[in-house]
């Protein structure tokens, strides 16, 4: 089986300021970006489409779910490490405004963020939609520590960030009946640079 994974498109930088979860949805780069990405998609059979919980993810999956008509299955298991935070600062622009807090979180150290316990819940959660689906391909929308996670999982890296997928990337896994793993492609993003 195939298994995609798209991260989620720009969201809007959100900081609460009553301590509850930031959870911020796509700015207008970010819908330009997921629907350009569904575009992309529009010609693969994709035959089962899951999303993280996170507005982002929902509404980048929104596009997808529209133009190959098929529902949105909600996985909390595929939600960033980080859906408890009061703030939302995309990794990029953390690397500009706190370079030294950025290179913690893509250490060993994490940042704070138990990196092994997040990947975790990710490779059950993901290998749960593999063994559900087999012979098929299925996308998930979700975010940039997913990809990372399961990237490592299958790639035999050490439980931390080792990249910064680009927004609405399409990250593409296979599966084969015996249970191996291996990457297609990591990042592929040429949908973002092509003109409408």
């Amino acid at each position: 089986m195939e298994l995609i994974l798209i991260r989620h498109g720009l969201p809007e930088h959100v900081e609460t300021n009553d301590g509850t979860p930031a959870d911020p949805p796509l700015s207008d780069v970010g819908q330009d970006q997921a629907n350009r990405m569904a575009a992309w998609l529009q010609e693969e059979h994709i035959q089962r489409l899951y999303a993280s919980p996170m507005l982002r993810a929902q509404e980048t999956a929104m596009p997808l779910s529209e133009g190959k008509r098929l529902d949105i299955n909600t996985r909390d298991g595929v939600a960033e490490y980080d859906r408890s935070a009061d703030h939302y600062i995309p990794v990029e622009k953390l690397k500009e405004l706190d370079y030294e807090r950025w290179k913690t979180l893509m250490s060993d150290a994490g940042g704070g963020v138990d990196f092994p316990r997040f990947f975790g819940g990710v490779v059950t959660t993901l290998s749960d939609i593999v063994s559900g689906h087999r012979g098929e391909k299925v996308a998930v929308v979700c975010h940039g520590g997913v990809i990372n996670a399961w990237a490592a999982h299958v790639l035999g890296l050490p439980q931390k960030m080792f990249f910064n997928p680009n927004y609405t990337s399409i990250n593409r896994f296979i599966i084969a009946s015996s249970g191996e793993k291996s990457v297609a492609t990591l990042n592929e993003h040429a949908h973002l640079t092509r003109q409408p």
